[in-house]
């Protein structure tokens, strides 16, 4: 099923990060700061893009709060693989490699009924 991978090899942690991975937070971050300082002009009926320096200081602080809740989420979910990884390194005898199955073998049979 895994590919016949155990299941500490798929704890392993060898995954590589995108070229997008440290730009998508800041950028949809301060995507968020902007237009939520559009929609605050638009709900005082002032014109969207009036008080530019507020539109600036929105797309930074919200870009740097995304930003910070990213590196809160990646070291969360290191930590707790950490402890998947540990668990399974203690208990090796309830996660035994899962058998390769085909495809073929899971389908049962079927007869049309006309």
């Amino acid at each position: 099923m895994y590919g016949g991978k155990t299941p500490l090899e798929l704890l392993s942690g060898t995954t590589s990060k995108t070229w997008l991975d440290d730009k998508w937070a800041p950028g949809v971050g301060g995507l968020f700061g902007f237009l939520g300082a559009c929609y605050v002009n638009y709900g005082t009926g002032r014109p969207l893009l009036s008080g530019i320096q507020k539109h600036i200081a929105a797309m930074i602080a919200v870009g740097t709060l995304a930003t910070m809740a990213n590196k809160w989420r990646d070291s969360y979910l290191a930590e707790k693989d950490a402890t998947l990884r540990h668990y399974i390194e203690l208990h090796p005898e309830d996660f035994p490699t899962p058998e390769r199955k085909k495809f073929a073998d899971l389908l049962e049979y079927w007869q049309p009924i006309r």
